[in-house]
């Protein structure tokens, strides 16, 4: 059996442009599902806000979102969650830390740090936080 964690994000109408940049951030391949095509439109102004969505990259980053109806609560919340995005050296995690710091607030600037070469943490434009580094081995020693 195989089991994949993904990342599930909640918007209230930004869905679809954080998926835009999300994949051209991380490449791959984006589906858009709207509640039009769903044929699940509960109010019209919401027809074109995102049912189902996904960012799944050759890389294996996958990540999904939808849109909030707004007949349902949401409160994004304070540090609700972090997503996570490990790499292999420290050239590839500059390249994605470049895309995703575009408009973004830095938390941490990406920066070897005592557990990794290289480390960093923003909240991008649509209010989630990455944390961003170069995986190495620990010892629980």
């Amino acid at each position: 059996m195989t089991v994949i964690t993904t990342p599930h994000l909640n918007f209230r109408g930004d869905a679809g442009a954080a998926l835009d940049f999300y994949h051209s951030v991380f490449g791959g391949q984006k589906i858009i599902l709207t509640n039009a095509d769903a044929h699940s439109v509960e109010i019209p102004e919401e027809a074109e806000q995102v049912k189902f969505g996904q960012v799944v990259a050759d890389s294996g980053f996958q990540i999904m979102a939808y849109d909030v109806p707004s007949s349902a609560s949401y409160d994004q919340g304070d540090k609700a969650l972090f997503v996570s995005v490990r790499g292999d050296s420290a050239a590839e995690i500059s390249q994605l830390w470049d895309r995703l710091a575009q408009g973004s607030t830095i938390v941490d600037a990406l920066a070897p740090s005592a557990f990794s070469p290289a480390y960093g943490m923003l909240t991008d434009r649509f209010g989630v936080t990455w944390v961003l580094d170069v995986a190495v081995a620990y010892s629980t020693a």
